[in-house]
Parts: C-alpha cells; structure tokens; sequence
C-alpha cells in the first residue's frame, strides 16, 4: 500500500497526525501532511483507514501496489 496525500486539498489540521503519529506528520514549511513511511505495513493499515475517516478535507488516499 502506497498513501497519497493531495497537497491542493491538505489545510494541515492534523487530524491524520493524532490518529496515525507513526505514519504522518505535519511539514513545518508548508504546514501539510506528509507520509513518514512511503510505504506503510499492513500492521498500519487501521490507523491509516481512520486518518482517511479523520481527514476533513479528504485529501488522504491509498494507492494500492
């Protein structure tokens, strides 16, 4: 699993952040979400699934490989 984050559609809330510390965090410079781990395990795959529940603006996305 590869996660997608659209930088167009991010207003840096952090939800993502609170939900799934291990795999995202906030970009001090442009105050977006950025993925920690290109590519998550699947151990992840729970937090993951409720930062794209969390997000506001929608702006997560899981690219399957």
């Amino acid at each position: 699993m590869r996660i997608k984050i659209d930088p167009e559609l991010c207003n840096g809330y952090g939800n993502c952040v609170m939900t799934a510390p291990d795999v995202f965090d906030l970009d001090n410079a442009t105050n977006g979400a950025v993925v920690l781990a290109g590519h998550p395990t699947d151990a992840d795959r729970i937090a993951v699934d409720e930062a794209i529940a969390d997000c506001p603006t929608r702006a997560i996305r899981i690219l399957e490989d």
